[in-house]
């Protein structure tokens, strides 16, 4: 995880997961494995084949740009993604009235899986390993809170679960729908 700096206008001074939009090169890009058939398939639920490995694909680019730590191979042309390491954990939409939307897909994947070293481009500041308590004590969004609950139940079975839960907002309050 890492701190946004103070002049984003999104979540400034909160800490994070990497993370960022999909790109179009996201839906060229060859990985070096694909996704296993049941992330595909939960993916699929609600986006197209294409679009599900897109995102995927965006996740591991958008995680060895801001961390500098590739899952998969790190070549000049960027990095080419192993999507086999990853499992999709959590579904998340922002809230209607926010300045900047999301619609975000949250991957895990084993940290044994990554090469690279742990340097930042600068969007995120003081990034590091954190345990999830030590986590749970820095300033976050409550997104970001949810996630963390949902890792610790990934971390004691570790599975592509047939369902992810879906973290949004209804009538101004935080919502989950399983």
């Amino acid at each position: 995880m890492g701190r946004r700096a103070r002049r984003h206008r999104f979540l400034p001074d909160m800490y994070v997961f990497p993370g960022g939009r999909l790109d179009p090169r996201d839906h060229r890009m060859v990985p070096l494995t694909p996704l296993r058939p049941e992330v595909a398939r939960v993916l699929e639920r609600n986006a197209t084949p294409g679009r599900a490995r897109a995102l995927a694909v965006a996740a591991v680019r958008e995680t060895w740009e801001e961390t500098g730590l590739a899952l998969g191979a790190a070549r000049a042309d960027g990095v080419h993604p192993a999507l086999d390491a990853l499992d999709h954990i959590v579904r998340a939409i922002t809230p209607t009235a926010s300045p900047i939307r999301f619609h975000a897909r949250f991957f895990v994947a084993d940290g044994a899986r990554l090469s690279g070293a742990l340097s930042g481009n600068g969007e995120l500041l003081d990034l590091d390993w954190r345990t999830i308590d030590a986590s749970l004590a820095l300033p976050l969004a409550d997104i970001t809170e949810f996630v963390l609950g949902e890792l610790r139940a990934w971390l004691r079975a570790p599975h592509a679960p047939a369902r992810v839960p879906l973290f949004t907002y209804r009538y101004g309050r935080a919502c989950v729908q399983r």
